[in-house]
């Protein structure tokens, strides 16, 4: 598995304090985020998931513990938005440059407007896709926040 994928080297661009950890990533998990926090033997709010989602149509990223649910309709408010919806996972992988399960908020092929749930943005530390299946980036989500210009609001 490499180390160096378009997240961590974003992650190096911005000046992000970082520890990498791998898992061994099981595609057939029902729940990606809380089979990495299971491997990793994290607490599953500490392990953050990344959704691509369209925000009247528009792609958008928003980033939350892989033990929450994000409401569409909180995050259409806070993309001031009419409405937001999934996107498919072909076409979030085309427009991020990374293959679901592995999907990192950092080093997509265009940077997309970014919302951090407001639980996920006040902890210490998390874990975060570094840009690999199997492949978490350990960092403050201050950090996360500071380097992607995110938006912070409660989206759960």
């Amino acid at each position: 598995m490499s180390r160096a994928t378009p997240a961590t080297l974003a992650l190096d661009r911005a000046g992000v304090a970082y520890a990498l950890a791998t898992y061994d990533y099981d595609p057939n998990a029902e729940r990606i985020g809380i089979q990495a926090a299971q491997a990793l033997g994290a607490a599953p709010g500490e392990v953050l998931k990344t959704l691509i989602v369209r925000a009247d149509g528009r792609p958008a990223c928003v980033v939350l513990a892989s033990d929450r649910e994000v409401s569409m309709k909180r995050l259409a408010a806070a993309l001031k938005a009419k409405a937001c919806a999934m996107m498919a996972p072909v076409e979030a992988e085309r427009i991020t440059g990374y293959r679901v399960g592995g999907v990192s908020p950092f080093g997509q092929k265009r940077r997309l407007p970014t919302v951090i749930d407001a639980a996920a943005a006040a902890l210490p530390q998390a874990f975060v896709n570094a840009g690999q299946r199997g492949l978490q980036a350990r960092l403050a989500p201050s950090d996360l926040v500071r380097a992607l210009d995110a938006l912070v609001a409660t989206v759960t």
